[in-house]
């Protein structure tokens, strides 16, 4: 089971649940259509039949009007037909495919939004016009997705995905109980999760695992359904810091079905639920929170104990103190990884503590204050120790504990925060180090102070080094930032013999 994402610029929704006994008003209208003119019976018959008017019976069949139970028996029993001809899923023809998907879409904000009369499908429209008329919207439909994947449609989608992470408390029970579903299958019973038990999940699945050198540059690992082989870098530079990490991202993906992404909302939907299966495989629930909540008793929650009893990274850790600290412990929470330059790199938050945040709701590539501890951090000597600091801000008072990783792409500060009130539950409370912010006021600390601003205002004139992709439109039809060509060459070059 999978969480789902709305589309950019809708509202958020729960997560996915299976409703395989909710019937589809336009195909069980289709159907109803379908079982009635084949028996040569009239609309007013029908009516009759099921004493209904024959304009209901109408806006049953053109799905504008869903069916009760209890009418759809009545209906099945006027139509010599079982409930089952009435609520199969398919349509009884091509016919009514094409006519339901043109319906679907003239019910659709696209074509509201391109202000056209209302298609109506008679019986005398033939077959060829209703296909080319269908063709037609696929591509408008194709057109517009491609006009939207901009940086801005994808600033949107990762907001709306935030606000959905928050209205769970960044929790997805679907995704635990898979964690333990497939912890199960392979006799993990607890503790943390080894390199052999992976390598292990691994071959219950019915995958070979293959370490190369020429992984292409674009992935962290592949997966060549055809062969069942995962492939993963056998160069300590190109892997990551935990090698279970990119094994079980991979499988993750697989185990919950992901396809290739049709936007970029679907695309961030698919990387959160895999790294949330990955970390609730390495980290399992039960074992987790019962460290968890023995730390609160007294009163020494830590993200570094979390860290080494499960022999994650910091970031891992602090990712999964995340998922369980609000619905296991009722501590709101927020977490930052925050790049050496001050910009977000990836932000979470229940607790209120206001993130910078654009016109469309993202955090993302937004400054931070420099007050803050994930700013401060950087300029901490010690980087054995973690970091405590307490900010004063506009929306209260928050403890943070900080520290930073260096990567490839420089450092980066990882840091876990909460309000005041429930700072009494962390080690590291006691911490001295205090700091005031004023942001989102210029004033704080956007601005230069007064007599260095008067110096130098006239005379520098800095040459910005943008990311490419802050311009860049999202690739269409493909993974975002993947090269296929590379991966389908490398995987034909990697092929066993047929």
């Amino acid at each position: 089971m999978a969480i789902t994402t709305p589309r950019a610029g809708r509202t958020p929704e729960p997560p996915r649940i299976p409703l395989d006994d909710e019937p589809d008003a336009l195909v069980v209208g289709r159907r109803i259509r379908h079982l009635r003119t084949r028996r040569g019976m009239t609309l007013e018959d029908l009516g009759a039949a099921i004493d209904r008017a024959p304009s209901q019976v109408s806006m049953l069949e053109n799905g504008k009007r869903e069916p009760r139970f209890s009418q759809l028996h009545q209906i099945a029993r006027a139509l010599d037909a079982t409930l089952e001809d009435l609520l199969a899923p398919e349509p009884p023809s091509r016919r009514d495919a094409l006519e339901i998907e043109l319906e679907r879409a003239v019910r659709g904000p696209l074509y509201a939004a391109l202000d056209l009369p209302r298609v109506r499908v008679g019986k005398g429209l033939p077959d060829d016009a209703l296909e080319a008329i269908v063709a037609l919207q696929r591509e408008i439909a194709r057109l517009h997705t491609e006009r939207a994947a901009t940086p801005e449609e994808a600033r949107r989608a990762n907001a709306e995905l935030r606000t959905l992470m928050r209205a769970q408390d960044n929790y997805f029970p679907e995704l635990e109980a898979k964690a333990r579903e497939l912890l199960d299958s392979v006799g993990h019973v607890r503790g943390p999760l080894s390199q052999r038990v992976a390598a292990d999940l691994a071959a219950h699945l019915g995958f070979t695992l293959h370490y190369v050198g020429d992984l292409p540059h674009s992935t962290r690992s592949v997966i060549d359904h055809r062969n069942h082989r995962v492939y993963l870098p056998s160069s300590a530079a190109r892997a990551s810091s935990d090698p279970r990490s990119a094994l079980l991202q991979a499988l993750a993906s697989h185990v919950l079905g992901h396809a290739e992404p049709g936007d970029y909302a679907e695309f961030l939907r698919q990387r959160v639920e895999s790294n949330y299966l990955s970390a609730a495989l390495m980290l399992p629930e039960r074992d987790a929170v019962k460290l968890l909540r023995e730390a609160k008793e007294a009163r020494q929650v830590s993200v570094e104990d979390l860290r080494d009893a499960f022999a994650v990274s910091y970031e891992t850790a602090a990712h999964r103190f995340t998922n369980l600290a609000t619905r296991h412990l009722a501590i709101p929470v927020h977490f930052m990884k925050i790049h050496e330059s001050g910009v977000i790199h990836k932000a979470y938050e229940n607790d209120g503590v206001q993130f910078p945040a654009d016109a469309l709701g993202a955090v993302e590539g937004q400054y931070v204050c420099r007050h803050w501890t994930a700013r401060v951090v950087f300029d901490v000597e010690d980087r054995l120790s973690p970091y405590y600091q307490y900010t004063d801000t506009p929306s209260g008072t928050y403890w943070c504990t900080s520290r930073v990783q260096d990567t490839a792409d420089g450092e980066f500060s990882v840091s876990v925060g909460v309000p005041f009130a429930h700072v009494r539950w962390f080690r590291g409370r006691e911490t001295t180090e205090r700091a005031a912010s004023r942001c989102p006021d210029e004033t704080c600390c956007r601005r230069p102070p007064g007599p260095l601003a008067e110096r130098w205002a006239d005379q520098a004139w800095p040459s910005a080094r943008p990311h490419a992709s802050m311009l860049a439109a999202m690739p269409v039809g493909a993974f975002p930032g993947v090269d296929q060509t590379e991966v389908y060459t490398f995987l034909e070059r990697h092929a066993p013999p047929s």
